[in-house]
């Protein structure tokens, strides 16, 4: 699900995690540095969704003091793996309840830099595919690769991006267009998309074919 806001030029994105992480009672067990890193992978793919440029990044830590220097890794990583400066971090932590289960929510602060298109002006196709939970630690190969599509937006091969969140493809497509859409059969419409492992990807006429050579086999049309 889309989770941004537009004010005066800035623009703010967000994504949290539940039950997620290191604790005893989490639900999906994995080190506390991959669970921030997804988060933040989230928060981040939004801000280029709207055609913003990271400058600053909020931490909210509902897991307890220990876990915060692991947080703060988990968000170096993902920018360290795409190349990038990460931006100044600040943040607050519940340091009065101990809570049972992991929480937490990074929240990116940046400036918009890039107009963006009508959707019915580009061509769309799904880059990834929707994934959650452990798959999406255990599939790595299925995952969209955000340093192809970095790369991609600022090189002008594709113009717009749109992350697919818990409800699904479907979903998302309808919110973009503002109708329904004939999905293409073969495209996953109702499954999660979990933290972002799969794109819409919009194209101007005639980039198609530098596009498809970015972004390999789990590149595939949005309409049938």
């Amino acid at each position: 699900m889309r989770n941004e806001l537009m004010v005066d030029g800035m623009v703010i994105t967000t994504d949290n995690s539940a039950a997620i992480g290191e604790k005893a009672l989490d639900q999906v067990h994995v080190p506390d540095e991959i669970a921030a890193k997804f988060a933040a992978r989230v928060a981040l793919a939004e801000q280029w969704a709207a055609g913003g440029e990271e400058a600053a990044i909020l931490l909210h830590n509902f897991s307890g003091e220990l876990h915060w220097p692991r947080y703060i890794s988990g968000i170096h990583q993902l920018f360290s793996e795409l190349g990038l400066k990460t931006p100044p971090i600040s943040g607050s932590t519940e340091s009065n309840m101990e809570t049972l289960q992991s929480g937490l929510a990074v929240t990116v602060i940046g400036r918009q830099i890039r107009m963006q298109a009508h959707a019915d002006e580009l061509e769309w196709f799904v880059y990834g595919e929707p994934l959650v939970g452990e798959a999406v630690i255990n599939q790595p190969g299925r995952i969209a690769d955000l340093r192809i599509v970095k790369a991609a937006i600022d090189d002008a091969h594709i113009a717009r991006i749109w992350p697919i969140g818990s409800r699904g493809i479907r979903e998302e497509a309808e919110k973009l267009f503002g109708r329904p859409l004939p999905i293409a059969p073969e495209i996953s419409k109702e499954a999660s998309g979990g933290p972002a492992t799969c794109l819409l990807i919009g194209i101007k006429p005639g980039k198609l074919k530098e596009a498809k050579s970015l972004f390999g086999k789990n590149f595939r049309r949005l309409i049938e």
